[in-house]
């Protein structure tokens, strides 16, 4: 079958293109940014992909069009397949139809952690021999590669998003998945862009809990009221909980080994270098998914110890006359203090400096505005790229008094924490963009070179 894929270039439609061409499938694609590394990463897949949406590409006659959400009315490929009703589908619902249905699906949904927490359980997956295929939000280091088919492996992990499936369903991507092992990490408000409130994310978080089997399980964070609110909607699968007494826990013995119980019994300790509150967390959640798929907890707990995390969640950069640079996916105000968090948890006392960059819809809309000063006080120092932002940045932090610098020029934010920036410091730029390639550029400013 010949596919053509509009939107290629985004983490989650290039991992179907890669899973499809594993599959026997010939995949063709396009996207208005085709450049490296998505591009190179496809091509050397044997994808061809082409630049922009031109109509020209019906000549291709591909078997069928997998649309992805960024393609909407208007598109002048999509209105040229429309006009011509040709057959197309969504990326998610071809995933089920095609590779999910005669698989074990381990899907793992929440506000945040999810890229984290699904690399974690298909880590622990390969290192118990059961060889999962996987589709994740970004590229865990232990494999590399965002997702593969998994060939003869029973077992399938996912990253299950909230976000919608298409310009013509507008139901969660996760409600074409019909996982048997369902973990819910946190439930907040995001994605303004495209839900009206808490209570319609709520919603379709209920679709998801509604399609686990009764011999499935369901995963939940046990100190989440919102959860709480969703399993009370109606429940038909067994329920285990983090987090909470009488379920998964972690006891924080020293910075890296944590003591790991269930239902009140030791189950061993974990010794890594995650950081954070956030981080045992989605281990727990992690290892209670991996014991429902046949894997033991202590087996889960040896993975977990040479676990290396995902590229962009505290990716060390480089460090530079002593300054240490991260990068970071946190863009949400909940995830970026607790990955401020869990680095003061590391360095005591020494100073923090953050950078942000408030890209997502929800961001440039200014909904977190209110919350984003809480969410950045454990930083001693924080800049803000301001560009193409419709709220006064310096307002909403004014409660840090001098502690801000913000700047709608990026050379300029650039120079600023270059002055201010001395030995001993952390700096952790957070954006779930490129943010301008500011992490090679900070580096060469501060006298340094890239190491990422």
């Amino acid at each position: 079958m010949h596919i053509h894929i509009l939107g290629i270039c985004g983490t989650f439609m290039g991992g179907i293109a890669v899973i499809a061409r594993k599959a026997g499938h010939e995949v063709t694609g396009c996207d208005s940014s085709v450049y490296p590394p998505m591009s190179t990463q496809l091509e050397s897949q044997g994808i061809k992909l082409i630049e922009g949406f031109g109509p020209e590409q019906i000549k291709l006659n591909p078997d069928v069009f997998i649309i992805g959400n960024v393609v909407s009315r208007g598109n002048p490929l999509m209105e040229e397949i429309l006009n011509r009703n040709l057959r197309y589908i969504s990326a998610p619902q071809w995933l089920s139809e095609n590779v999910l249905q005669d698989k074990w699906v381990l899907a793992v949904a929440g506000t945040h952690g999810k890229t984290t927490t699904s690399s974690m359980l298909a880590w622990i997956l390969e290192y118990a021999g059961m060889k999962p295929g996987f589709l994740i939000g970004g590229i865990p280091e232990n494999f590399s590669v965002s997702a593969r088919l998994g060939d003869d492996s029973s077992f399938f992990v996912i990253e299950a998003d909230e976000y919608d499936t298409a310009f013509f369903d507008k139901r969660s991507k996760f409600v074409h998945l019909r996982p048997r092992t369902a973990i819910l990490n946190n439930l907040e408000f995001d994605h303004a862009d495209i839900f009206v409130d808490l209570a319609a994310i709520m919603q379709q978080f209920h679709h998801f809990v509604r399609l686990v089997p009764g011999n499935g399980l369901i995963v939940t964070n046990g100190r989440e009221e919102n959860l709480e609110q969703v399993i009370a909607k109606g429940c038909w699968t067994p329920i285990e909980k983090i987090g909470v007494d009488g379920g998964w826990q972690a006891e924080v013995l020293t910075n890296d080994s944590i003591d790991i119980s269930f239902k009140g019994q030791a189950k061993g300790t974990l010794r890594w270098e995650l950081m954070g509150e956030h981080n045992r967390m989605n281990a727990l959640a992690a290892l209670a998914a991996a014991r429902h798929a046949g894997v033991t907890i202590e087996t889960g707990i040896t993975a977990l110890t040479q676990f290396k995390n995902v590229k962009r969640r505290m990716e060390l950069c480089g460090v530079v006359n002593e300054i240490t640079v991260y990068d970071d996916f946190a863009h949400h105000p909940t995830a970026i203090q607790a990955t401020l968090e869990g680095l003061r948890s590391k360095v005591n006392d020494a100073r923090i400096v953050a950078v942000l960059e408030p890209r997502s819809n929800t961001m440039k809309m200014g909904t977190w505005k209110d919350s984003l000063a809480e969410s950045l006080k454990v930083a001693d120092l924080v800049f803000c790229y301001t560009s193409n932002l419709g709220w006064d940045v310096q307002e909403a932090l004014q409660s840090l008094g001098t502690r801000v610098v913000s700047s709608d020029s990026l050379e300029e934010l650039i120079g600023a924490i270059t002055i201010a920036a001395r030995p001993g410091d952390y700096v952790l730029i957070m954006s779930n963009g490129g943010f301008g390639g500011i992490h090679k550029k900070l580096l060469k400013s501060l006298g340094g070179s890239y190491h990422k």
